[in-house]
């Protein structure tokens, strides 16, 4: 089952990226490249009156200094929406014009109002700083409320009422009725606050025009060379063989880097306007305020149950904050995930959600990492907790009684999601085991001997990975000169070891070493493929399944030239273990030696693609949290963690556990703190730099063990399936599940995201004072 749950090697990329020697966009330079500096909003909403640059024009160094006007001409597109399915009465997503530079008006805080050019990143900055830009004010919508008001200010013409789409799925009527006449409703509304995706490194540019070849260079993050290219082409209605995106090392994109952003077509078209490259790194202050945010949702729920506790329907309403103007993913990840996974791991007859998407004076927001999974599962989770408290039903009990069984699978939704394998009872039964859910009680008691509460929570999940418009995946096997399989793929690591994943899954097939096998993702001197990034936790279903394809077809060609070299026929040869051995004797060639044999060529024979169809799988998980909580101080500690896992055939165990790991931070470092917060009156970003915002922190996770119970995937020919976003998927409803219990004790029936010190000790303040009145 697994090809190489072996023992652990390292990682590639480690000797590189530890030691500093990686090739991020900022290390990237060119002779004679100017630096940018882009003038910002300081304000949420303004009407731009004029704008003087005259002084920025004369200061030494500068080389020009542009506003949108400048770059008319062109005709700029934004970007087409991925959601193009019909929401509510047939209605479309309305995606108001990106203005890349602002015209009239600016709609919030950091966007882009000029762009200054010169010979040094600090002779820019001071110029950016001499251009005069006359506002007039005009009112900020930044909360749902002042959103959606009657009397709002429109902050499109194109989006009435400030709600740029409104979807639905399943079956409003009968989900109401259901409703009506169940013995027990449990209903909550929960608030998934906003959050800064922060990715370690910076956003940055490099942009080249090459006036011989006419046609643009481009280095920046990205998660995937040809999405960031297709996006930049429609963008700059040229054609996608005219935009190279170089490869990089990416420091972390959590879906922040999977699409561009206004600043990229600018500087590719101010580097061919002055025939000089541009280089434009951004600060930490502009990531904050400009890279897109994550969340921002607010989650109402509705489930019925009768009196076995067996559930009989789930209605949810969702409102998505959209920001300023909308990404390319933003509308897709707040509404399809609701609908191909709203029925959890549950046998659920009847469910209804509808979506509300709305505009504010805010960044916009797009995908960010688990991208409406773990809302998903934060609400139906947390419902979970309340019904079983309104029947007085364990919670695991509760759970047992609606986990769609093992030999169900495969299973369909009432939605029609197929889940492809699994064994969601299984991976409750382990994680209720391996996390001692059974002595809690006694660490409780333990925990209150001392003055501190605890808190146990737990979440079952099952989550999309993969899927999408594009039909399918294609990766190619090269040989260089050498004899070096070189190994091309769409998806673009940013963190996920794919140098180390692919290379040896691919020399494990063809019985190479390792060493003569090497990544070249994105390449845009190699071949031109069909597939998706690396988003949606997908990259190893889709491109490393497709190498895998490919590596079947290498070892297929290779055995007509090893019968060639051995003299034998065809029929005779078998292969294994990187050997081609004629049947029954011992004479044979390794794969070594015929591919060093052919090489040399402008091809080589043993040339390769593989293609897969693009597919969904299901990876699932239960996970169980621990928590502490000083009631004197607000204080809260993660004290254990148990996470049970199905990632289908795993690859490489150490690699799956770290990438758990890393989604764990980023859905508790939302419970615990993260938090983008704009000011309700001015629309300014409060939490705005480190010193503001929570940043997560190793120490945080406490004692934590992963643990795997993988059903293998029926649907592609590694077994695969996604785990990029399951340790989020997962964390987020767990730990708050856990918060909210170790509260219960003291009365707390409802808590919002984030559990800060102090939000938690003004709760515990605020019901000793109620129960002190009483």
């Amino acid at each position: 089952g697994c090809p190489m749950s072996g023992s652990f090697h390292g990682r590639r990329e480690d000797r590189r990226l530890l030691t500093g020697r990686g090739q991020y966009t900022s290390d990237w330079n060119l002779p004679q490249q100017l630096h940018a500096c882009f003038v910002r909003a300081d304000r949420a909403h303004a009407r731009v009156l004029g704008i003087d640059i005259s002084a920025a024009r004369a200061h030494p160094g500068v080389a020009a200094v542009y506003l949108a006007a400048d770059f008319a001409e062109m005709k700029l597109a934004t970007p087409p929406q991925l959601a193009g399915y019909p929401g509510r009465g047939g209605s479309k997503v309305i995606s108001p014009p990106w203005t890349y530079l602002a015209t009239d008006t600016v709609r919030y805080v950091g966007e882009e109002v000029a762009l200054v050019l010169a010979e040094s990143a600090m002779a820019a900055r001071d110029a950016a700083e001499l251009v005069q830009v006359d506002y007039q004010d005009l009112p900020p919508v930044v909360s749902f409320e002042a959103a959606m008001a009657a009397d709002a200010p429109q902050l499109h013409p194109s989006v009435p009422g400030n709600i740029c789409f409104d979807y639905e799925y399943g079956d409003q009527a009968k989900v109401a009725a259901a409703i009506a006449s169940a013995h027990h409703v449990a209903q909550l509304t929960l608030e998934s606050p906003r959050v800064a995706p922060n990715p370690m490194e910076s956003r940055a540019v490099l942009a080249q025009y090459d006036a011989e070849k006419d046609h643009h260079n481009i280095w920046c993050s990205h998660q995937g060379a040809g999405m960031m290219r297709h996006a930049l082409a429609v963008i700059l209605g040229l054609p996608a063989e005219k935009i190279r995106v170089q490869m990089t090392d990416v420091g972390g994109g959590f879906g922040a880097r999977s699409g561009p952003y206004s600043e990229y077509p600018l500087l590719m078209i101010a580097a061919k306007k002055l025939g000089r490259p541009v280089k434009w790194v951004a600060s930490r202050s502009e990531n904050f305020l400009t890279d897109a945010h994550g969340r921002a949702l607010r989650l109402t729920g509705e489930l019925a149950l009768d009196q076995a506790g067996k559930i009989l329907a789930f209605r949810m309403h969702w409102l998505c904050d959209q920001g300023a103007y909308l990404t390319q993913a933003g509308p897709l990840i707040n509404t399809s995930n609701g609908n191909v996974m709203g029925c959890g791991v549950y046998t659920m007859p009847l469910i209804y959600g509808r979506h509300q998407l709305v505009m504010t004076n805010t960044c916009p927001t797009n995908a960010y990492r688990g991208a409406g999974r773990p809302d998903v599962a934060y609400l139906l989770e947390r419902l979970v907790d309340e019904a079983a408290i309104g029947l007085n039903i364990d919670r695991v009990e509760l759970r047992r009684r609606n986990l769609v069984p093992k030999e169900a699978m495969p299973y369909t939704t009432p939605l029609g999601s197929v889940y492809d394998s699994g064994d969601y009872p299984g991976q409750l039964e382990m994680a209720v085991r391996e996390s001692d859910w059974a002595g809690f009680a006694a660490r409780r008691a333990a925990s209150a001997s001392k003055g501190m509460l605890r808190g146990l929570g737990l979440a079952t999940f099952v989550e999309p990975a993969g899927g999408g418009a594009i039909p399918k995946d294609q990766s190619a096997i090269r040989f260089d000169a050498k004899g070096t399989a070189l190994l091309y793929t769409c998806a673009g690591s940013h963190g996920q070891s794919h140098e180390t994943v692919y290379a040896d899954l691919v020399a494990d097939a063809m019985g190479v070493t390792p060493e003569l096998v090497q990544l070249r993702q994105g390449d845009p001197d190699g071949p031109q493929l069909m597939g998706a990034g690396t988003i949606g936790s997908r990259s190893t279903q889709a491109a490393a399944a497709a190498l895998k394809v490919a590596a079947d077809e290498v070892i297929r060609k290779g055995t007509e030239l090893a019968a060639t070299m051995l003299e034998t026929a065809v029929a005779d040869v078998e292969f294994r273990e990187g050997q081609y051995v004629i049947k029954g004797t011992d004479r044979k060639v390794s794969m070594e030696e015929v591919i060093r044999k052919h090489a040399g060529g402008a091809t080589h024979p043993l040339d390769s693609m593989g293609e897969v169809p693009t597919i969904r799988t299901f990876p699932s998980g239960a996970h169980i949290a621990e928590v502490e909580i000083d009631p004197a101080t607000g204080m809260v500690r993660l004290d254990r963690y148990t996470a049970v896992d199905d990632a289908g055939n795993v690859i490489n165990h150490t690699l799956v556990e770290g990438q758990i790991h890393g989604g764990m931070a980023q859905g508790i470092g939302q419970v615990f703190g993260e938090h983008a917060i704009y000011d309700e009156a001015t629309g300014q970003l409060l939490a705005g730099s480190f010193m503001d915002y929570y940043m997560p922190r190793a120490g945080m996770l406490g004692e934590v063990r992963v643990l795997d119970h993988s059903m293998p995937s029926p649907s592609n020919p590694l077994g695969v399936k996604g785990v990029g976003e399951a340790g989020t998927t997962g964390s987020l409803p767990a730990v708050m599940n856990a918060v909210v219990d170790a509260l219960r004790a003291l009365g707390i029936n409802h808590f919002d995201m984030p559990a800060t010190p102090a939000r938690l000790w003004q709760a515990i303040h605020d019901a000793g004072a109620r129960q002190h009145a009483a």
